[in-house]
C-alpha cells in the first residue's frame, strides 16, 4: 500500500511568525503618539509647592493658592474653550493640575540663646550690644538639612579615628541629606544684673573642694551639677519657656578664692578615697541618714513661682530682647533666700559630713543610675567600684536646656591619643584671655609702649636734618596708633591719654601755622591733609559713637562664640541620625536573650539588674508608645548550635595602645564580630528574621537584644560594649569592673565597668529604634560623611562619655520623635513626587482632555489633603508637640498612598485611549527598513518552500 504524503507541519509557520514580529519590532519605530511608556523629555518646572517647602526671600510661610478650588468654573459651559486651551498649553498633566515636585520641606525649630553676665556686670565687665549680636549671630546658618550618617565602619588603627563608609555601593533607604530641613528661629535674650548675681552666688555656695585633703589656697573646685540642675529647671519653669530649646551662656565674675572650677555629678576622686579609707564608719553614718532628703535640696525645690518671659516666641530668623530685673525679681528673691539657707547649712561642716550629705542626696535623687550604683555599694560596704565623673564647663540638662560657663575650666576630653575634634582647653572662647588681655594695661605699661613706639618711629630719621612738617606728621602717626590701641573703649581712662589729648591740640595749632606765606605749597598741602584727618578723630573724648569700632579681640571672641552656638544646634538640638528609615510603632516589644556559659537556675540569679534595664529601655519610648518585655535564657552548654555560633563570632585582635602618659602597650583583645554574630543568629532563627511577625504592621516592633555574659573581658567589634545592627542589638558583659578605655578626661583615662553595660545597651537600643548617634558625631556636607566634635559629649545621658549616667535628655527624646516624623514625611514626599512625575510624563492632548477633566477633582482633592497634613504636622512639630504630630502620621501614610493610587488609576485609564482611538499608525522608514524586509523574505522562503515528497518504498 502506498504511503500518503504527510500533511504540512504547522510548527515552521509559528516560528516564522515569531521571527517576523521580532524583526518588525526592531525595524519599525513606535507611533509618535502611542503608549505612555515612551520616555518623554519634559521641561523643568519649579520644584516648590509653597514657601513652607522651599523658603525664598519674598515668599510667605504658607500660601493658600496651592490648594485648588475652582471646580465650579471648570464645570461651567462658558469656560470650556478656555479650559481646553489651558489644558493644551500646560504641556503635561502635572503642569495643568499645578502639581509641582517637592524639593524641600521646612520644620520650624524655636531656640532661645540666653546670655547671663553679658550686661557689663559679669567677668571682665564684658557687655554685648544689640547691633553687635545681630551683626554676628544673624550670620549663623538658620536652615539645616536633616542629615543621616552612613554605617560606622570598623576601626583598625590604634588612634581610634571613627571610620564612616561613604561608598556609593550602599543602598540608602532614604537620602543622607534629607528633603526635610530645620528652620531655626533664634531669640537672643540678655538677662539683667540680678540674674548674673544669682548664678555667681550659686557657683560660690554649691562649690566644694576637689581635693578634700588640701589646706590653704585650693586650686580646683567642683560645683554640684545636680543642684544646678534644680536651679536651671526652676528658672525655665518660672519663665515658662519649657516648649523652646534654651542654650544658656554664662559669664559670671571669677571669685579670687576659686581660681578654677567645673561642674560634676557625684563625688570626686579624693572624696571617694576618703570614703574607701573610712568605709565602715561612713557606711554606718549614711545608713542612719537614708530616706532623709537633704535640706539644701528642699530649699531649692521650693522655688515654684512662674512669670512668662514672653507671650509667644518670635518666630523670626533672629530677634533680640533684654530681660529687665523686674521680670525675674520674684524668682531672684526666692532663689537668693534658698541659696542663703544652703550656705548656712554647709558652714562649718567637716569632710565626712559633706560626703555623707552628698551620698544621701544621690540616693534620693532622680537619676536611676546613681541610685543603683550607690545603693549597691552602700549595702555591700565596698566602695571600690565607684569612679569619679569628669569635671566639665558645659552640661546638657534633663529638660530642654543646656549651658556653657565661659568662666569655668578650661577642660579637655575625648580620645586619649589621636582622633579628631577632641575637646581642648581652647575649644570655647575665654573672656579673660581675649577681652581682658587686650583691653586694659597699666599706666606704666602704657608709657613704656609709647616710648617704644616713639623710638621705633624716629629711628628711621637718623642724624639727617628733616623738615619740621615731617616730624609733626610722624608724631601724629604715633599718637593715632597708640590711641586706637590703648585709649579708645577703655573702662578706666589712662592719664597718659589725657596728656596726649592736650598735646594733639598743640599739634593742631602748629599745623595751622603752616598756612602762612613763608611756607612752600608742599608743606601747606601736608598740613591741610593732616588737619582734615584729625577733624574726624574721636580718640580721646568720652562721647559715645552710635556704632563703635570693635576691636579684633572682640570680633574674634564673638565669632568663636557664634561657632559654639552653631555647634549646639547641630549636635544637641537637631543632631544627625543613623542611616535608615525609622517608623513609629504603638508597642515596642523588647526580646531579651541572655546567653550564658552555664545554665542558671532562674533569671533572677543573672548578674543583671533587670529592673534598671527595663526602666532604662522604657525611657527610650515616647508617651504614645507602650513597652513590653520578655526574657529568655540561652545557656551555651545546652545548645550546641548556639555555642558554635558564639565560637565562630568570637575573635581576637592585637590592638596597639598609646596611653595618656605616652606609654606604648600592645594588648590582645577578645571581641565578637557583630556581622558574624548577626549572620549566625539569623541562621538559627526559624523564620530567617528576628523582628517578629508583627514587625511591619506599624502596631508592634519586636527588638531582639542578645546579651552575652562572659567571664573574661569581651567587647563588640574591638571597641564597644554594645552595637546596634539592622535587626538586633548585641550587648556583651564581662567581669571586669574597671577597664581602661581609649578615652580620657582632663588628662586622666576613663574607666568602664564591663559588669554593668546598661549605658552602652541603651545607647545601642536608641540607635536601633530611632537612629540616635553619639553626641560627638555629625554629618559634614564638606566631607560628605560624618565628622567628630567632642565638645557636646556631656550630660548624664547614654550618648555622653563624660558621665556614667544613662538618663535620656529631653533633647534626645525630641530627636527620637522627630526621627519618626521625618521618616514618614520623607516617604510621603517620595510617593507624591513619584506620582507627580508620572503625571508629568503624560502630554496634554485632545484625546485625554475629557478623561483628565473628569478625574481632576479627585486628584486635586487628594493632593490638597496630603499638603494640608504636611502643613499641620510642620506647625505642630514647630510647637514641640511631637505626640500630637505623630497621631497624624498614619493619616499621612494613607493619604499619600490614596493619591498615588488615584494617579495610577488615572494613567491606567489613559492607556486604552491611546490604543483604541489611534486609527492610523504612522510608520517611518529609514535605511535599515529595506534590508530588514529582505531578511524576512529570505527566512520565509527557507521555511515555506515546497519540499519534494519521498519516493514510495514497498
Amino acid at each position: 500500500m502506498d504511503r500518503l504524503p504527510l500533511p504540512r507541519r504547522r510548527r515552521p509557520l509559528v516560528i516564522a511568525a515569531v521571527i517576523i514580529s521580532a524583526l518588525l519590532l526592531i525595524s519599525t519605530p513606535q507611533p509618535a503618539s502611542g503608549s505612555p511608556s515612551i520616555p518623554r523629555k519634559t521641561s523643568k518646572s519649579p520644584s516648590s509647592v509653597f514657601s513652607l517647602f522651599n523658603l525664598k526671600q519674598k515668599s510667605r510661610f504658607w500660601s493658600e493658592s496651592v490648594i485648588r478650588s475652582d471646580f465650579d468654573d471648570l464645570e461651567s459651559p462658558l469656560t470650556g474653550a478656555t479650559s481646553f486651551t489651558n489644558f493644551t498649553v500646560a504641556g503635561n498633566v502635572a503642569n495643568y493640575l499645578k502639581l509641582l515636585l517637592v524639593e524641600s520641606m521646612y520644620l520650624p525649630v524655636p531656640v532661645n540663646f540666653i546670655f547671663v553676665g553679658f550686661d557689663g556686670k559679669g567677668n571682665q565687665d564684658f557687655k554685648l550690644h544689640p547691633e553687635e549680636l545681630e551683626r554676628w549671630f544673624s550670620k549663623i546658618d538658620h536652615v539645616f538639612e536633616h542629615t543621616r550618617v552612613p554605617q560606622i565602619g570598623e576601626t583598625l588603627t590604634p588612634f581610634y579615628k571613627i571610620s564612616v563608609d561613604k561608598a556609593a555601593r550602599h543602598d540608602h533607604q532614604l537620602p543622607l541629606v534629607s528633603h526635610v530641613n530645620y528652620n531655626f528661629s533664634v531669640h537672643a535674650i540678655q538677662m539683667g544684673e540680678k540674674m548674673t548675681s544669682i548664678f555667681e552666688k550659686a557657683v560660690s555656695v554649691l562649690a566644694r573642694k576637689d581635693e578634700v585633703s588640701s589646706d590653704g589656697d585650693v586650686e580646683l573646685w567642683q560645683v554640684d551639677v545636680d543642684m544646678m540642675d534644680v536651679l536651671f529647671s526652676s528658672l525655665v519653669g518660672y519663665l515658662e519657656i519649657e516648649n523652646v530649646y534654651n542654650i544658656f551662656m554664662l559669664n559670671p565674675k571669677r571669685d579670687s578664692k576659686r581660681v578654677k572650677y567645673g561642674y560634676r555629678r557625684g563625688l570626686s576622686d579624693s572624696e571617694l578615697r576618703f570614703l574607701k579609707g573610712n568605709a565602715s564608719a561612713m557606711q554606718s553614718r549614711i545608713l542612719e541618714s537614708v530616706g532623709k532628703v537633704p535640706e539644701a535640696v528642699v530649699a531649692l525645690d521650693k522655688v515654684k513661682s512662674k512669670r512668662p518671659l514672653y507671650e509667644k516666641h518670635p518666630m523670626a530668623k533672629f530677634a533680640w530682647s533684654v530681660s529687665e530685673d523686674t521680670d525675674t525679681v520674684e524668682w531672684y528673691n526666692a532663689c537668693k533666700q534658698a541659696l542663703e539657707n544652703v550656705e548656712k547649712l554647709s558652714q562649718g561642716k567637716e569632710t565626712a559630713d559633706i560626703i555623707e550629705n552628698k551620698f544621701v542626696q544621690l540616693l534620693n535623687g532622680k537619676h536611676e543610675d546613681m541610685k543603683l550604683l550607690y545603693n549597691k555599694a552602700l549595702k555591700s560596704g565596698d566602695f571600690n567600684d565607684l569612679h569619679a565623673e569628669c569635671l566639665t564647663d558645659t552640661w546638657i540638662g534633663r529638660e530642654r536646656w543646656a549651658f556653657i560657663d565661659l568662666s569655668a575650666g578650661p577642660f579637655s576630653w575625648g580620645p586619649a591619643v589621636g582622633g579628631e575634634g577632641v575637646r581642648t582647653e581652647l575649644s570655647i572662647p575665654n573672656v579673660q584671655k581675649t577681652i581682658g588681655a587686650v583691653s586694659e594695661i597699666t599706666e606704666d605699661e602704657a608709657e613704656d609702649r609709647l616710648q617704644d613706639a616713639i623710638q621705633e618711629k624716629f629711628a628711621v630719621f637718623g642724624d639727617k636734618d628733616h623738615q619740621a612738617i615731617d616730624i609733626l606728621l610722624a608724631e601724629i602717626d604715633i599718637y593715632e596708633l597708640f590711641a586706637f590701641k590703648h585709649c579708645k573703649g577703655r573702662k578706666v581712662k589712662l592719664a597718659l591719654c589725657e596728656e596726649l589729648d592736650e598735646r594733639m591740640s598743640d599739634l593742631k595749632n602748629e599745623l595751622q601755622s603752616f598756612e602762612g606765606d613763608e611756607y612752600d605749597d608742599t608743606h601747606k598741602i601736608k598740613a591741610v591733609d593732616a588737619l582734615k584727618r584729625m577733624e574726624n578723630w574721636n580718640l580721646f573724648s568720652d562721647t559715645q559713637e552710635e556704632f563703635q569700632n570693635y576691636t579684633v579681640a572682640r570680633d574674634t571672641f564673638l565669632s568663636h562664640l557664634g561657632a559654639i552656638l552653631w555647634g549646639s544646634m547641630s549636635h544637641i538640638i537637631s543632631p544627625s541620625i543613623a542611616d535608615g528609615a525609622f517608623h513609629h510603632y504603638d508597642t515596642i516589644s523588647f526580646q531579651l536573650f541572655f546567653i550564658t556559659q552555664e545554665k542558671v537556675r532562674h533569671i533572677k540569679h543573672l548578674p543583671v539588674d533587670l529592673q534598671a534595664l527595663q526602666h532604662g529601655l522604657s525611657s527610650l519610648l515616647l508617651p504614645s508608645q507602650t513597652p513590653a518585655f520578655s526574657q529568655h535564657m540561652l545557656p551555651l552548654s545546652e545548645d550546641p548550635a548556639l555555642a558554635m555560633a558564639f565560637s565562630v563570632a568570637r575573635r581576637a585582635a592585637a590592638v596597639p595602645l598609646l596611653l595618656v602618659n605616652g606609654t606604648y602597650r600592645k594588648t590582645v583583645r577578645a571581641y565578637l564580630d557583630s556581622s558574624i554574630v548577626q549572620y549566625q543568629l539569623q541562621r538559627l532563627n526559624d523564620q530567617g528574621s528576628l523582628k517578629g511577625k508583627l514587625a511591619h504592621s506599624r502596631s508592634t516592633l519586636e527588638v531582639p537584644i542578645f546579651w552575652f555574659i562572659h567571664g573574661e573581658p569581651l567587647l563588640v567589634d574591638k571597641h564597644y560594649q554594645a552595637k546596634a545592627v539592622s535587626d538586633m542589638v548585641i550587648v556583651v558583659q564581662s567581669d571586669s569592673s574597671s577597664w581602661e578605655s581609649h578615652l580620657q578626661c582632663n588628662g586622666q583615662p576613663l574607666f568602664w565597668d564591663l559588669r554593668r553595660p546598661i549605658k552602652a545597651a541603651l545607647a545601642a537600643a536608641s540607635e536601633h529604634l530611632a537612629g540616635l548617634l553619639p553626641l560627638h558625631l555629625a554629618y559634614s556636607h564638606a566631607h560628605e560623611t560624618a565628622i567628630e566634635d567632642w565638645m557636646w559629649s556631656v550630660g548624664c545621658n547614654p550618648h555622653s562619655i563624660t558621665s556614667q549616667g544613662w538618663t535620656l535628655s529631653q533633647f534626645q527624646s525630641d530627636t527620637i520623635g522627630r526621627s519618626y516624623i521625618i521618616t514618614t514625611l520623607e516617604e510621603s514626599i517620595q510617593i507624591v513626587n513619584s506620582a507627580i512625575h508620572l503625571l508629568g510624563m503624560e502630554h496634554t492632548t485632545e484625546k485625554i482632555f475629557r478623561l483628565i477633566l473628569s478625574e481632576e477633582r479627585d486628584l486635586v482633592n487628594k493632593y490638597n489633603y496630603v499638603v494640608s497634613l504636611w502643613r499641620r504636622i510642620s506647625t505642630t512639630t514647630g510647637e514641640l508637640r511631637y505626640s500630637d504630630a505623630m497621631r497624624m502620621l498614619h493619616s499621612l501614610e494613607d493619604a499619600s498612598k490614596q493619591f498615588a493610587d488615584q494617579v495610577n488609576a488615572t494613567i491606567a485609564n489613559l492607556h486604552p485611549i491611546h490604543c483604541t482611538k489611534e486609527r492610523r499608525v504612522d510608520v517611518e522608514y529609514n535605511l535599515s527598513t529595506a534590508p530588514a524586509f529582505l531578511v524576512v523574505l529570505g527566512v520565509l522562503y527557507l521555511v515555506l518552500r515546497p519540499r519534494r515528497p519521498k519516493p514510495k518504498v514497498n
